[in-house]
């Protein structure tokens, strides 16, 4: 057992206070809520803090077409109106809309997740926390699900340079198609997700026969399931399936993609899942002890979404949390019990025994065919990209000052603190 792990997190401000629409489900508003919940359970101290960078258009193209790069940098409220075509073209509208700052968003949740991949890469952590990341939907040319830049994806490419396998697991709600869909033919990536399938439910993909092609045949697992999982079946499901899978696969990293509205109640789920349920993977997973960066994604109760990856952010760090919520900012969220975990809920569990068990039964079955891990070659490691100087000299002081460049200037004292562990990646 290797001595205490090493805890990067990266969060920016700026990006809980993008609003989607009056109503609209996505609310980034919960990534505040969740990074004070986490600063007055005083989790800040036991990790080191970072604010990423923002991804640079030429990173996001590594994986994303640069013509759908710079369209999402061009477009804004008030001219999206004249193009028709191409809002058509990349998906945007209803689902995936056209707000303010669109463009910084998606940079600050995609420089998150680019920068936690660096650092371990680069051995300077154990594990690596971006809540704002984990947009899985989002595909190569277009918008999907809420998601504009896939981030997973980008980071996976990231760690990609450093390990010959990476495994990527997801625990939303919905399949994790843009995922599975950028690494459907390689083996250099097994994509596991569990998810709700049927019922014509968000995205429609995600059946267990969906299984990779050409090279990546058996690398993509799919778990379909049924309204109303609960605790005890998904975590059986879950453990017995990523036990075989890290014994077969031997990944060098995994990324986990923790989307919360796998959550009994929320907004837009159908599972029965209690915070302790969905957190139970976490903890099995980091048991592992490989490099481990763990990300958000869906969630659309939002105080529930708080409470879920603030105690998550307390397992990564072997911390237990007292069940009452502290005195923070938005404390009136989590009223009448002010309590952190919420119980599972009473959803009819269609999934039965015997449906469980013939998944589990096929997925294992799959496995088999891959004998051993695939080796790779490995070639020369790429740089990481190549970031510019900031010219403080060029800066015009007419331009709006964002939360990120006010905070180089003044010390704040909400979000940091004094020591060895207060840093910014900038």
């Amino acid at each position: 057992m290797r001595s205490k792990d090493k805890i990067s997190y990266f969060y920016d401000g700026d990006v809980g206070s993008v609003y989607f629409g009056p109503n609209h489900p996505m609310k980034p508003h919960r990534l505040c809520m969740t990074h004070h919940l986490i600063l007055a359970y005083g989790l800040h101290s036991k990790m080191e803090i970072y604010r990423p960078h923002r991804a640079y258009p030429i990173e996001m193209a590594q994986f994303h077409s640069p013509d759908y790069v710079e369209f999402l940098q061009r477009i804004n409220p008030e001219n999206q109106n004249l193009f028709p075509n191409e809002m058509a073209r990349y998906n945007l509208g209803e689902d995936c809309p056209v707000f303010e700052d669109l463009f910084e968003f998606c940079q600050i949740y995609a420089g998150g997740t680019i920068d936690a991949a660096r650092r371990l890469n680069n051995k300077l952590c154990d594990i690596a926390i971006n809540w704002a990341g984990g947009l899985h939907h989002a595909k190569k040319c277009d918008a999907s699900g809420f998601c504009y830049i896939n981030d997973l994806v980008l980071g996976i490419l990231e760690l990609l340079k450093h390990h010959p396998r990476v495994l990527y697991i997801d625990i939303d709600v919905h399949h994790g198609d843009g995922v599975e869909e950028a690494f459907y033919f390689t083996d250099r990536v097994m994509t596991v997700s569990f998810h709700k399938f049927g019922d014509k439910f968000f995205p429609g993909t995600g059946d267990v026969k969906e299984i990779g092609e050409r090279e990546g045949k058996f690398y993509a697992i799919n778990v379909p399931l049924k309204d109303g999982i609960d605790d005890s079946s998904f975590n059986r499901l879950f453990r017995t399936i990523i036990s075989k899978v890290v014994e077969i696969y031997q990944p060098g990293a995994i990324v986990l993609q923790c989307g919360a509205d796998s959550l009994a109640r929320d907004r837009l789920g159908c599972f029965n899942l209690s915070i302790d349920g969905h957190a139970e993977c976490v903890k099995f997973v980091k048991k592992f002890n490989i490099p481990l960066l763990v990300t958000g994604g869906g969630g659309y109760t939002k105080e529930n979404v708080a409470r879920c990856w603030t105690v998550e952010t307390g397992i990564l760090l072997d911390t237990e949390l007292p069940n009452e919520i502290p005195e923070n900012d938005y404390i009136k969220y989590f009223a009448p019990d002010f309590s952190l975990k919420i119980p599972g809920g009473h959803i009819e569990n269609l999934n039965t025994k015997s449906y469980i068990s013939s998944i589990k039964v096929q997925i294992l079955e799959n496995l088999r065919y891959i004998q051993h891990a695939p080796s790779v070659q490995m070639q020369e490691v790429p740089p990481d990209f190549y970031i510019p100087d900031f010219d403080e000299d060029e800066q015009n002081p007419d331009e709006r000052v964002d939360q990120r460049s006010r905070d180089k200037q003044i010390q704040r004292d909400d979000e940091y603190f004094n020591g060895d562990n207060d840093n910014d990646a900038s």
